[in-house]
């Protein structure tokens, strides 16, 4: 057994010292190398002499030739190059470097897609959607998508040349669908940087606030998901859920504390009322900015300071809690039917939230080199001034690119959504309202007192 072992041990070492050493050079060939090459350069050159023949003697006619394949000379040519190349790339494979660099990488990758590939399966085998388990979750959230933000606000900042801009914005615009005849300006040279295209206004004409409606849409978008929020954790899409209470925080704007969960303590104006939520997501072509959904009064403003994953429709199917886990801009007030909530969500490339009345919120901002270690249940909380009323339609923000709004509010059990999911809405459009019944236009200092009394 000893002398097995080190005859291994010695071929061993001897193969790894040559491929180490070996140098390749295609100029210097082995005697056997070179007759096989030889053999072959020779048939070939035998049998397009014979094809040059035949041509000549069919006239023209198509001629089929048979090749003839010689079993020596094919097997030596794959047995050579197969060890030659083998000795080649064995020189950086069997080093300590390439243990580290190749290998362990190429093994990395295979235990993870073995990994996801048994976690798929045992969502399927209970009959759960596909979601991300928490080791994916920790790795998606350890990338430096905070760098890239701030880098792509950066970018999106500079400015473009004017000769350039209708190339670059006509390119976007193309991309992504964007409409540039409902812009206040349609000329792209109008518009100094892609921030500024981004965030543009449109014409007033464009777009009418349904004063009928008790909630019109406050943007551009697409629903990701509506209905009613009956406990701790509600849909932001269909099967996929998010904590409430890590969502909007501890409820310490309320003075319930015999209420068994979050859902009865921030309702404001009455126990038979039910709590909806209405999630739209905004694409990078869409109008960015965003405005008001109804005549409410917020009174205190939330800054959760989380990550900035992706909130595609795509990314959210997958990833559980997703808007429990992005940075956020969060303000709770009341309107005549309770409790109502205006968060915007930020997303990658899509840091920089601008609320035009809260001049002291800044977004997006540097948290150092560390990554995947923000704390997203830790936020600065800002109580509004006591006039801060918003009425139906007024605009109150902008996005830098595409993100997300979540509205949630009570309303009375009778109250009814407008919409369909993945339906695309416009800003100002009907989103529902309570029962059958159509809201009249009120005066705004009544529906101001009216809040206010509650």
């Amino acid at each position: 057994m000893n002398l097995v072992w080190n005859w291994f041990a010695f071929s061993y070492r001897r193969l790894s010292k040559a491929a180490i050493t070996f140098k390749p050079n295609p100029n210097k060939w082995s005697a056997k190398w070179t007759v096989v090459r030889r053999s072959i350069s020779s048939g070939k050159h035998q049998d397009h002499q014979q094809q040059q023949q035949q041509g000549r003697q069919s006239k023209g006619k198509f001629n089929k030739s048979h090749r003839k394949w010689s079993w020596k000379a094919g097997a030596g040519w794959t047995i050579l190059s197969v060890l030659d190349w083998w000795l080649l790339a064995a020189g950086g494979w069997l080093t300590w470097r390439g243990v580290f660099l190749r290998w362990t990488p190429i093994g990395i990758c295979m235990i993870a897609a073995a990994q996801w590939h048994l976690h798929n399966r045992e969502l399927d085998r209970k009959g759960l959607p596909r979601t991300a388990a928490s080791w994916q979750m920790n790795m998606y959230c350890s990338l430096p998508l905070r760098m890239m933000s701030r880098a792509w606000g950066w970018l999106a900042d500079c400015r473009v040349p004017t000769p350039a801009r209708p190339l670059v914005y006509g390119l976007y615009s193309t991309a992504f669908g964007v409409n540039i005849e409902e812009a206040a300006s349609s000329d792209f040279k109008n518009y100094r940087s892609l921030a500024e295209f981004f965030t543009r206004s449109l014409k007033e004409e464009v777009r009418y606030i349904d004063t009928k409606s008790c909630i019109v849409s406050p943007c551009d978008g697409r629903v990701l998901h509506f209905g009613t929020a009956s406990n701790c954790q509600i849909e932001q899409v269909k099967g996929v859920s998010y904590s409430l209470e890590e969502f909007l925080g501890p409820p310490t704007w309320t003075d319930k504390s015999d209420c068994p969960t979050i859902v009865e303590k921030i309702k404001k104006k009455s126990a038979d009322n039910a709590l909806y939520q209405c999630i739209i997501y905004l694409a990078p072509g869409d109008y960015h900015r965003f405005h008001s959904p109804t005549v409410w009064k917020p009174e205190i403003r939330r800054h959760f300071s989380g990550e900035l994953l992706s909130v595609s429709p795509k990314v959210a199917k997958w990833m559980p809690g997703l808007f429990c886990l992005n940075e956020r801009a969060l303000y709770v007030g009341k309107w005549k039917h309770g409790f109502f909530s205006f968060t915007a969500v930020g997303a990658t490339n899509v840091g920089s939230v601008q609320i035009y009345m809260d001049e002291k919120l800044k977004t997006n901002q540097w948290v150092g080199l560390e990554v995947g270690t923000h704390r997203c249940k830790e936020y600065d909380e800002l109580t509004l001034p006591s006039d801060s009323f918003l009425n139906k339609g007024e605009l109150l923000g902008q996005f830098n690119m595409g993100s997300t709004i979540v509205l949630i509010f009570e309303a009375p059990k009778d109250f009814k959504f407008n919409l369909q999911p993945g339906q695309a809405v416009r800003m100002g459009q009907r989103l529902g309202c309570v029962g059958d019944k159509e809201e009249t236009v009120e005066d705004l200092k009544k529906a101001k007192k009216y809040i206010e009394s509650m």
